[in-house]
């Protein structure tokens, strides 16, 4: 085979494989597409083709099961355009049925396998394609007597098209009966494809004379085709920046914090429900938008209506603010929503729309969406790309306990913190000895300042939040005031 600088790539035609494979394929080399049915290898395929094909390629299907009429009306509903891609379709017709061929003296493949090879010669000589994909090659298995000659045979075919300049994909449906490692040692790389339940994956296992980006990533299918959304490297994105200090936009708060928030900081809020954490949260958000820097709320469990509803209660501008595009909120379904394509998500906002101040509401929310897996590395890898790239994250952590001290975040977050909001209930006797329900702020971390380090009481009325003093008595337990 040509050897090929792996700084010169061919794109796959999808966004996210070519971050995966380090700006695409190394051209004129041969890549293994495995999965099994169903799992997309065909859709990615077609989407390299197309990729070709828009860049003037010449580019060709070798199909050795499904009709060219499947393969076109499959790839419309997927809304691939395949025009400019040629197809050559090498599986038995209708007639093979009918007529009941046999072979008396040769085997069928001794007697297959020499038009078929013709056939692919002849359309490669004639065509001299850039792009070829081969679907599925272990369909060539049974033109081999053995597995020696099937081996010789592939690696030839595979040899005849790189060195006709072609960069090759061709799929593989492995199973017990005949499974594909020697495939596997005859490719330059792997992509493997799974559908499991209702997530897909995708992950690149080899990428002869290059480096990729390992692990498993998340695809979907789509009418505009496959996409993938690879996992997020923080280190690979950065910008400089300043640290500096955000106000909340409510002076009283900014006193417990040294002036505010530092850029580029992630900040925890923690509390249990229903105590005041998402006001706090708009707080902020619309702060920032008021210094005409662009936040985005994630808000993974109240509805757009309700979180209007309640900020319009407390004269917090958020209507006002999101017509005017400086403030965004999503309702993000963490059922649907993968973890890759959710940072993708955030990635365009900072990227694209020049998003400083993103939020998430509530990270009990967004550990749905893992699934079983580990959330903290997956959060820990947003949290730092966002900080690399100058962004200040405020995160709601939502604890179990309604009253009194307890951890400082539910959800393991305090390392990646620096700064932590503990927001509590706190039971009180007012002036007459009645038992009554208030509530307590505590700035328990600041890591870049000082801070206030008493327990103030706060309240969230028509005119927004509001600290009030020291609290001075509150109840440990029912039989015992502390002074």
């Amino acid at each position: 085979m040509t050897s090929k600088s792996p700084d010169l790539r061919l794109s796959s035609g999808v966004e996210g494989l070519d971050q995966i494979l380090g700006g695409g394929f190394i051209p004129e080399r041969a890549y293994l597409v495995k999965g099994g049915p169903g799992s997309g290898k065909t859709t990615l395929c077609l989407q390299f083709l197309r990729a070709g094909a828009d860049n003037g390629e010449k580019s060709m299907f070798i199909s050795l099961s499904e009709t060219e009429d499947q393969l076109r009306d499959n790839a419309a509903a997927m809304g691939i355009n395949v025009s400019g891609i040629e197809f050559l379709h090498l599986g038995p017709a209708s007639t093979f049925f009918t007529e009941v061929e046999t072979y008396d003296i040769f085997s069928p493949a001794e007697v297959e396998r020499g038009p078929i090879t013709g056939q692919i010669v002849s359309a490669v000589e004639r065509l001299q394609p850039r792009r070829v994909v081969i679907d599925t090659i272990t369909q060539m298995r049974y033109l081999a007597s053995d597995p020696a000659q099937y081996r010789r045979q592939v690696l030839s075919f595979l040899r005849f098209l790189s060195e006709s300049a072609s960069t090759v994909l061709y799929t593989s449906e492995a199973s017990s009966e005949a499974p594909d490692e020697d495939l596997q040692y005859l490719g330059d790389g792997i992509i493997e494809l799974k559908a499991l339940n209702d997530r897909r994956t995708l992950c690149v296992t080899k990428l002869r004379g290059s480096d990729f980006r390992p692990g498993k990533h998340t695809l979907k299918m789509t009418g505009r085709g496959m996409e993938v959304y690879a996992r997020l490297v923080p280190d690979e994105h950065r910008r400089n920046f300043s640290l500096d200090r955000l106000s909340s936009g409510v002076d009283s708060l900014d006193a417990m914090i040294a002036g505010g928030i530092e850029r580029g900081t992630v900040t925890t809020i923690s509390g249990p429900s229903g105590v005041g954490k998402s006001t706090m949260v708009y707080q902020f958000a619309t702060a920032s938008a008021e210094r005409g820097e662009l936040a985005v709320v994630y808000s993974f469990d109240e509805e757009l209506s309700l979180i209007l509803a309640r900020c319009e209660g407390t004269s917090i501008p958020v209507r006002r603010l999101m017509e005017q595009d400086l403030l965004r909120i999503e309702k993000v379904e963490p059922l649907i929503l993968t973890p890759d394509e959710f940072a993708m998500n955030v990635r365009r906002q900072v990227e694209e729309s020049g998003a400083r101040m993103v939020v998430l509401d509530s990270i009990s929310g967004y550990r749905i969406s893992i699934r079983g897996g580990d959330y903290i590395i997956r959060i820990h890898a947003l949290t730092k790309y966002l900080s690399n790239m100058g962004v200040t994250v405020i995160i709601v952590d939502e604890t179990n306990r309604l009253t009194g001290a307890s951890y400082a975040t539910e959800g393991r977050l305090s390392y990646l913190s620096d700064t932590i909001m503990l927001l509590r209930y706190i039971e009180e006797r007012n002036g007459e000895g009645h038992l009554e329900m208030g509530r307590a702020l505590w700035i328990i971390k600041k890591r870049l300042s000082e801070m206030d380090r008493l327990i103030r009481k706060f309240s969230v009325t028509r005119s927004g939040l509001e600290i009030g003093p020291p609290v001075t008595r509150f109840l440990r337990s029912r039989h015992e005031m502390i002074p």
